[in-house]
């Protein structure tokens, strides 16, 4: 069992929390590292093309693209939230995180997660608009529109979160060892005693970032598919063909969130090589998925992406 302890630097006082959540990695060290590092690549090689694409290309210089390019920029950062300290973990001797980094973590994982139920609400209103309203399309969905989405979908959970980092400052720790390899909503068994003010913010802060988004989500995605089954059939393969990937992503994304609150809860009934499996597993499914599905199912970008492959190839 890895020894808990709690480091006080001469210079600066630093709490560092001891991360317990690794199984066997002084035997598994350089496979974990190396399974990691390729997850990582792949996240940030697969992602970055499509936002090139995206931004080289005029003919997706439209909101729709937009938004699938700043939802693969979004997972981009999120796996850069937690990637390079976990390869950092497996190559060293202490899998430790001061106290002021683990709470920075938590926040940012948080924050970058909300982002991405809101930028999924943009481009299901961005869908609702096209196929119910074609004719006011352009009207609503101007440049100004989208950038304030944008805006808006990164810097409302990044303010929500900030507050928590406030409140917890001078809380008093009784544990230094998280059973987990990243930081999350673990770090609140950290504490003495639970702020229950902070809780019940939390709570509003979910329902408000996460619950909010996603019953507007499955309420455009109703109306669409009313709208679609009362129409031509032109506008049901549109409805397809652009509606499809976002629900799909929606659910893995969703299923990730879901496995996120699960897994503190059951954080006792649970052992602990299933909990570090499930995680390694959750960490590389979602960032990987969305280019993937973006890549294949929409037809612009995979036309765009053909093209890139074949003249790579040809060179």
């Amino acid at each position: 069992m890895t020894i808990l302890f709690i480091f006080i630097a001469d210079a600066m006082n630093i709490t560092y929390i001891n991360l317990d959540g690794y199984v066997e990695l002084e035997k598994y060290r350089i496979l974990y590292f190396f399974i990691m590092v390729t997850g990582y690549i792949l996240i940030l090689s697969s992602n970055s093309i499509i936002v090139y694409l995206v931004v080289i290309h005029k003919n997706l210089h439209e909101p729709m693209y937009i938004f699938i390019a700043a939802l693969l920029i979004n997972s981009v950062l999120f796996s850069t939230c937690i990637y390079p300290k976990i390869l950092i973990d497996f190559l060293s001797e202490k899998q430790i995180v001061s106290y002021e980094t683990c709470v920075t973590q938590a926040a940012a994982f948080y924050s970058l997660s909300c982002s991405e139920f809101l930028l999924l609400a943009a481009m299901a209103y961005d869908r609702f608009v096209s196929i119910c309203k074609p004719l006011q399309y352009h009207m609503i969905m101007r440049k100004r529109t989208v950038s304030i989405f944008l805006v808006l979908s990164w810097l409302v959970p990044a303010c929500h979160t900030v507050i928590p980092i406030i409140g917890n400052v001078n809380s008093k720790l009784c544990s230094f060892t998280l059973s987990g390899i990243f930081c999350n909503n673990l770090v609140n068994s950290l504490f003495c005693v639970a702020s229950r003010a902070l809780l019940v913010y939390g709570l509003i802060v979910f329902f408000n970032l996460a619950l909010l988004p996603m019953f507007f989500i499955l309420f455009t995605y109703t109306m669409i598919l009313i709208v679609a089954y009362r129409s031509s059939r032109d506008v049901r393969k549109k409805a397809a063909q652009t509606c499809l990937p976002h629900l799909l992503v929606l659910i893995n994304y969703s299923c990730l969130f879901t496995y996120d609150m699960i897994i503190i809860r059951l954080d006792s009934d649970i052992s602990k090589t299933a909990r570090f499996v499930m995680t390694m597993q959750m960490m590389m499914c979602n960032p990987l998925f969305n280019p993937i599905i973006y890549g294949l199912k929409m037809r612009e970008i995979y036309k765009h992406l053909s093209w890139l492959f074949c003249k790579v190839i040809v060179k």
